[in-house]
């Protein structure tokens, strides 16, 4: 067998070539046209010198086009590269090298900057422009997409493929430049794509069982992966529609009303978000309605809400289970280097331990710094591993390769710096990442904590914290906060709900009030922006000195 990611899709076709795939607000592709389409793009890499392990970038939102592009470059066995469609040009040059590309797909709102970039890069000989309804000139040499599609052979003639062909995913570069984490494919389905039962735990020992399964159903699931196909858990959840036979709706921008609009149009079954930055202006726009009739949203056919990889503040799950009393609201952890972690079903009024409290499965552990298993309910701090179907490393990057990946006791776990306590109950709850805590007076302080505490106040619609500089403690905690409206909150007004979620030593010290947080496309935070924002001016408030630590 081949547990190989273009196989798994082309089962799905070949039992099921007249369900639709693919869907956007002008149009719909059935399996049958995704197939040829892809195949014949597929080839056209293939004519234009592409081999098994060149890597290919696929510079978009999330349109039917790119989902092509994905499919072709894994049928052709490259490597596709996710490439983050807000970069400047030097972060542009930065990942086309990294990568050492040699071929992109691109729309056409981004030909300016790759046509300055291009000239810097001389491995990439192949260049494809989707239109998209801008009329920038093309880059050098490039042709378009549908020229390119036209002009290539629709058949399925590439040959055996292999579980050993390489996935590669892109880190966000929050806490550093981006780096290619490098996956089998069978490794990547088996955590990722569907390749377990995550509730038993055990393989699918047949590669058709998927769809299979999703031939056998009446109606297909209806996703909408909401974040950047950039992101790690979108791209999944699209592989995870086509790999059962679902319906994936792809909509090239996030807009909070344009979310329950694309739910009542499309009949959408199950959206995945990343965390707050998602959450919170979809429950303002659904408290509100349609902007232009006031008339509320129908929203009857959303059974599904799974956010991941970013912070669900406990108050935000609060108010969408009074939305959605029967639907199934999940919280999941994982990184680009472990893949799945673990997941909470979302419960009303549930116990706040800090971050996500999760049930792991049973190939992630919390290690100490010797690699031994923390006890739980000691209290003790320590840190998420993941072993058994996990990345070969980072691509290009031996030493950060050997900073993440560890062998203890003979086994090779992935532990890519994330902080998790285990709870009495064996769940576990998840602190952040290390390279953002704040160390004050002694004490750890996780940001995403003080976070959540901070948006569990009306006023406040996102935070970021971060820690400064300080004689006594070493640092202490900050936040850059965007409120709601006009209001501008004390630190004084905020101590009484703040006190309800976080310890005094916890508490923001300082505020920053700017009028919008920045964070990447799929809604990760950008500690750094933040940081910069308490370097360039005085705060807007500061702690009673009876209040301070």
């Amino acid at each position: 067998m081949s547990y190989n990611i273009a196989d798994l899709v082309e089962h799905t076709i070949d039992l099921m070539p007249d369900r639709v795939a693919l869907v956007d607000d002008a149009r719909s592709v059935t399996y049958s046209e995704l197939e040829d389409r892809a195949n014949r793009l597929a080839h056209y890499l293939q004519d234009q010198g592409v081999q098994p392990g060149d890597k290919v970038g696929v510079y978009s939102r999330n349109t039917v086009e790119a989902v092509e592009a994905m499919v072709a470059i894994f049928k052709a066995r490259a490597v596709m590269i996710n490439v983050n469609y807000r970069y400047v040009e030097n972060e542009l040059q930065y990942i086309f090298e990294n990568s050492d590309m040699v071929a992109l797909v691109h729309e056409r709102r981004y030909s300016d900057k790759v046509a300055n970039v291009l000239p810097n890069v001389p491995t990439i000989k192949t260049v494809i422009t989707v239109e998209d309804g801008t009329d920038l000139p093309l880059p050098p040499g490039a042709v378009e997409y549908e020229a390119a599609l036209a002009g290539s052979r629709g058949g399925r003639d590439f040959g055996e493929r292999s579980a050993d062909d390489i996935i590669m995913i892109y880190t966000g570069g929050t806490t550093g430049m981006p780096k290619g984490v490098m996956w089998r494919h069978e490794d990547w389905w088996r955590v990722l794509g569907g390749g377990i039962n995550f509730y038993t735990g055990e393989f699918i020992q047949d590669e058709w069982e998927q769809s299979k399964g999703g031939a056998s159903g009446n109606a297909p699931l209806v996703r909408y992966p909401i974040p950047p196909l950039i992101h790690g858990g979108a791209f999944t959840a699209t592989l995870h529609s086509l790999f059962d036979g679902g319906k994936a709706v792809m909509l090239p921008e996030f807009s909070a009303h344009g979310v329950w609009q694309a739910i009542q149009r499309h009949g959408i079954n199950m959206i995945f978000i990343t965390g707050d930055a998602m959450a919170r202006p979809m429950l303002d726009a659904l408290a509100q309605g349609h902007p232009e009739t006031g008339e509320p949203y129908q929203h009857s056919s959303l059974w599904v809400l799974a956010s991941s990889a970013a912070l669900f503040s406990p108050a935000l799950k609060d108010q969408f289970i009074e939305h959605f009393p029967n639907a199934l609201i999940t919280d999941s952890i994982g990184s680009s280097e472990t893949g799945f972690g673990g997941l909470a079903v979302a419960a009303k009024g549930a116990t706040h331990t800090g971050g996500p409290r999760v049930k792991i499965d049973g190939s992630t552990k919390v290690l100490d710094e010797e690699g031994n298993e923390v006890v739980p309910g000691s209290g003790q701090i320590g840190m998420l591993a993941r072993t058994g179907n996990i990345p070969l490393g980072y691509y290009n990057d031996p030493v950060k390769t050997a900073e993440t990946f560890k062998v203890f006791n003979g086994v090779r776990y992935s532990i890519p710096g994330d902080y998790a306590r285990v709870e009495e109950d064996g769940t576990v709850t998840m602190l952040g990442r290390g390279s953002v805590s704040i160390n004050s007076g002694g004490e750890k302080i996780f940001p995403e904590e003080v976070e959540g505490a901070l948006k569990a106040h009306p006023e406040i619609f996102d935070a970021l914290v971060v820690g400064v500089p300080d004689e006594r403690w070493g640092q202490r905690v900050v936040a850059v906060v965007q409120c709601r409206g006009e209001s501008r909150p004390t630190l004084e007004e905020l101590r009484p709900t703040l006190i309800k979620e976080i310890s005094s030593y916890k508490m923001p010290r300082s505020l920053w009030f700017v009028d919008e947080i920045k964070r990447s496309p799929a809604g990760k935070p950008d500690y750094k922006w933040a940081k910069a924002q308490t370097e360039a001016r005085e705060a807007d408030d500061h702690a009673h000195a009876s209040n301070a630590k």
